[in-house]
């Protein structure tokens, strides 16, 4: 059945990548009065059996659809074919010299090469406009958590605050907003332009610097601010079995549900219920106050590992607030990090980390997001951690390294499955998707501009991961090959036709770049020759390009063999782990 799936995800996806690269080559061609002998999609014989092939004629042009689906061709008159001349096509008793391609200027030779590596890097934009027609949802430029402690918070930046602009240019969504600030050197200054309650003001803040681990598995140190998209939920942490919250009965993973009969959701808005309870009384001394806290599924309110409750329960507690207390004041902090799962024979397993353990601080630093928390995990390259977290209200540390390990379902920029550091836990979802905002364009003039930009920027990125395979920042293993290709075109299907759709965009760029490579039988190689011509004013002779074709050969082959090599270490992983242990 996985094979079935992985076929109805790769053919179509693949099919479409052929026949838009040679449909390029094909109708430049035409254009430039070629005339096209054979247009095949894949290689090999026609599908089907007997006079039932998938093979037909029209108007002097053979069309192919062959049984081996890994890529096409188009056969024009008088393309030379080094090394294949048994193979060449009859030339036809009615051609002219203006139809064959090596009458035709250089400029029509080049144009009729670059055709299939625009089309297919001219896909992802057609297919950026329909998507943009349909709409998307992005989030919006609303602050939805201020880090504690981080340069945001220093500056005065609250949940709630929506950023007019970066540095005087106007931005609608929260991309627009982190981009920027991640390229920004850390050590300087931004200025966001800032609406609070319809109050318009500019807060500068300075940046500091983090490290991440970005999408070519290197890593690299950003501009960094504090601030996320998403919501903290209402979930309390406590780590003090001393203080006034854990003695009243509350325990962390609680989710709290009101506080003095106001409802609250996120995190802001039970600080703040919990602000105006204890201030109401300003003269009457301690406020007891009624909160209403949830123990589901998700709460691991002990710490120990037991059985989840099938139905939310609802629980009520009387918390004495002192006037003018904050959460902290109370032994409250946000569950940011509660641990859900811990996976066996893992650094966190091995570290001793159970169900319900509330992770305060990874290296003495506090953990003001999970965001924060995984790329501090991710970044230390296997290096020794000092993990600081609470269980049943007693505050413990505990050293640990995180291992190197595949993220099934995720994939980088170069579509290879994502290779990053963890440690083996899984964090009870502790916060809110952040506010988002449909993205609708269908004027076409702001919509093929918009379609045009993202595909560079998608361009861009491809081209410098590959610059950082050729200088050696990452290695060889990120090379796929057609069973890599399947897997991922698979995957991406599972998770929706939109992923399917900007798998195949990725995949189609890639494709367009790899082909304009000078290396002969590829097209980059074809237009070096054919430039190669035009500046001597004479052909190649048939023997310099027997001798190209088998260097360009040899280099695509070197290329597609680490490739394969690349794709079946895992399958060779799985047996040499099967003959030593007995387990698939």
């Amino acid at each position: 059945m996985e094979v079935f799936d992985t076929l109805v995800a790769v053919i179509p996806m693949l099919g479409i990548l052929i026949v838009v690269h040679e449909l390029g080559h094909f109708l430049v061609a035409k254009a430039c009065g070629v005339r096209v002998l054979k247009f095949s999609i894949g290689f090999g014989a026609p599908i089907g059996f007997g006079k039932f092939r998938t093979r037909w004629e029209k108007n002097g042009t053979e069309y192919v659809i062959g049984w081996i689906p890994l890529g096409g061709f188009v056969r024009m008159l008088g393309e030379p074919m080094p090394g294949d001349e048994e193979f060449m096509e009859p030339v036809p008793e009615d051609a002219r010299d203006d139809e064959f391609l090596e009458r035709k200027p250089v400029w029509q030779k080049l144009a009729v090469v670059f055709a299939g590596p625009a089309m297919n890097l001219f896909l992802p934009v057609v297919c950026l406009i329909g998507i943009l027609w349909n709409g998307v949802d992005r989030f919006d430029a609303v602050v939805g958590m201020v880090e504690s402690g981080s340069p945001a918070a220093i500056s005065g930046l609250r949940p709630g605050d929506r950023i007019l602009s970066v540095d005087g240019a106007s931005v609608s969504f929260f991309e627009e907003v982190i981009e920027p600030v991640s390229d920004r050197e850390p050590g300087g200054r931004v200025l966001l332009g800032v609406d609070r309650e319809g109050e318009r003001f500019d807060v500068e803040v300075s940046v500091a610097a983090q490290m991440i681990r970005n999408a070519y598995g290197t890593f690299e140190e950003v501009g960094w601010i504090g601030i996320g998209n998403e919501r903290l939920e209402a979930r309390l942490g406590l780590p003090d079995r001393e203080s006034a919250a854990w003695q009243a009965g509350l325990r962390s993973g609680d989710r709290v549900v009101s506080v003095g009969g106001v409802e609250v959701e996120g995190w802001e808005a039970f600080r703040e219920a919990h602000t105006e309870a204890a201030t109401s009384r300003r003269g009457a001394g301690d406020t007891t106050v009624v909160w209403q806290v949830a123990r589901d599924a998700e709460s691991a309110n002990t710490g120990a590992v037991e059985s989840a409750i099938d139905e939310e329960l609802i629980e009520t507690f009387e918390v004495v607030l002192p006037a003018r207390s904050n959460l902290a004041s109370i032994g409250v902090v946000p569950a940011t990090i509660l641990v859900a799962e811990v996976s066996a024979d893992r650094p966190a397993s091995n570290a001793g980390l159970r169900r319900g353990d509330l992770v305060l601080a990874v290296d003495g630093a506090a953990v003001g997001s999970f965001r924060s928390f995984v790329s501090r995990v991710q970044t230390s390259a296997g290096r020794e951690l000092v993990l600081t977290y609470a269980r049943d209200g007693l505050t413990q540390t505990t050293r640990l390294a995180a291992r190197e390990e595949v993220v099934a379902g995720r994939y980088d920029i170069e579509g290879m499955e994502e290779r990053i550091y963890q440690i083996g836990l899984a964090p009870w979802r502790t916060w809110l998707g952040g506010a988002t905002v449909p993205q609708q364009i269908r004027n076409p003039v702001e919509s093929i501009p918009q379609a045009f930009v993202m595909t560079w920027n998608m361009t861009g990125r491809y081209l410098e991961g590959l610059s950082r395979v050729f200088t050696g920042d990452v290695g060889a293993d990120k090379l796929s090959g057609p069973i890599g290709i399947a897997r991922i075109a698979r995957k991406s299907l599972d998770r929706g036709f939109e992923e399917y759709l900007w798998m195949m965009m990725l995949i189609s760029i890639n494709l367009g770049i790899l082909n304009l490579l000078p290396i002969p039988i590829l097209d980059g190689g074809q237009a070096l020759i054919y430039s190669i011509e035009g500046i001597k004013r004479s052909p190649l002779s048939m023997r310099s390009r027997e001798v190209a074709s088998s260097f360009g050969f040899a280099v695509l082959m070197l290329l597609m063999g680490r490739a394969f090599w690349n794709d079946l270490t895992p399958f060779w992983a799985k047996f040499v782990n099967w003959l030593s242990t007995g387990t698939p």
